[in-house]
């Protein structure tokens, strides 16, 4: 199976299951590189707007219903972005960092969620 269809070919629920897992363990890595560890206030804070700006978009851009590499990359764009400034003005802070922030999210949030995806689709054979 190609590399490509093994990122867009799961089921519904495996692939939000995926993208899920994905986004927590980029927001986990994430606590624990910056903070030394995780609460649950920390993953309310970083995880809630990330995952649920995501899975606003993948519904906006049909991604589940519909995979497709554009509904993809459109999800991972928006998615991100919408929930980086979310998590931004929750903290009432926003400055610098959070650009900086945003390409980090951007870059690794797509590779997680590939790898993930990938890594479901050979479970599921």
């Amino acid at each position: 199976m190609r590399l490509l269809a093994r990122i867009l070919l799961p089921s519904h629920l495996a692939a939000v299951a995926a993208d899920v897992v994905a986004l927590l363990v980029f927001v986990t890595i994430g606590l624990f590189n910056h903070h030394g560890g995780v609460s649950a206030a920390d993953y309310a804070r970083d995880a809630l707007p990330l995952v649920g700006c995501w899975l606003l978009a993948g519904g906006a851009f049909d991604l589940y219903k519909r995979p497709r590499v554009r509904a993809l990359l459109a999800t991972w764009l928006v998615g991100v972005t919408a929930g980086v400034l979310l998590r931004a003005l929750l903290r009432w802070h926003i400055d610098g960092g959070d650009a900086t922030f945003l390409v980090v999210a951007l870059c690794f949030t797509l590779l997680f969620v590939a790898v993930v995806r990938i890594a479901m689709s050979f479970v599921r054979t």
